[in-house]
């Protein structure tokens, strides 16, 4: 008895496959796709998001002296000239960052070996490289969907049958989170 669908693909395209959809659903919160497809990406899903409720609050706040960039009133860098160079003013702020404890910068890795990097195109300027910008999946995953499901024991998503597809018939269904 096997412990998981083949999907009919060799195991690199079913990794890829399964990746790729796990990610879509974190990052889009519901996709539509075939029942054992769907199955699959549940047991994964539900796994990842355990880790992130599970660590969810295992930080802690430091304070750390940083430069930042000297700018001026359009936003711009201030510069001075300094042996005939022109270098850039840097200030020393205070600022303060989440330092991940041990057991949550593993769970952060072992996530980061599942979800794919997604970059958001805004809809007004779509097909332009300029305006995309990196989603962080990893901290959605600690900041907005662990405590969702803190007081939850499992039971993370939830597959909706559709209907079966017109061209091969196979059962479509909706795997959403709860």
């Amino acid at each position: 008895m096997a412990k998981y669908r083949k999907l009919g693909r060799t195991s690199s395209q079913r990794k890829a496959l399964l990746r790729n959809q796990v990610t879509a659903l974190l990052n889009n919160g519901k996709i539509v796709t075939t029942e054992a497809k769907a199955k699959e990406i549940r047991k994964i899903a539900e796994g990842l998001i355990a880790l992130a409720v599970k660590e969810k609050d295992n930080f802690e706040e430091v304070t750390v002296k940083a430069k930042v960039a000297r700018k001026d009133k359009d936003g711009k860098r201030v510069k001075e000239v300094v042996d005939g160079k022109k270098v850039t003013v840097y200030d020393e702020v205070d600022k303060t960052i989440k330092k991940d404890m041990p057991s949550r910068l593993h769970a952060r890795r072992q996530m980061l070996k599942v979800l794919y990097p997604v970059k958001e195109v805004p809809t007004a300027q779509a097909g332009k490289k300029k305006n995309t910008k990196e989603v962080d999946l990893v901290a959605k995953l600690f900041d907005e969907i662990a405590p969702k499901y803190a007081d939850r024991n499992g039971g993370y998503t939830r597959i909706v049958k559709i209907g079966q597809r017109k061209g091969d018939a196979a059962m479509e269904v909706l795997i959403e989170l709860v």
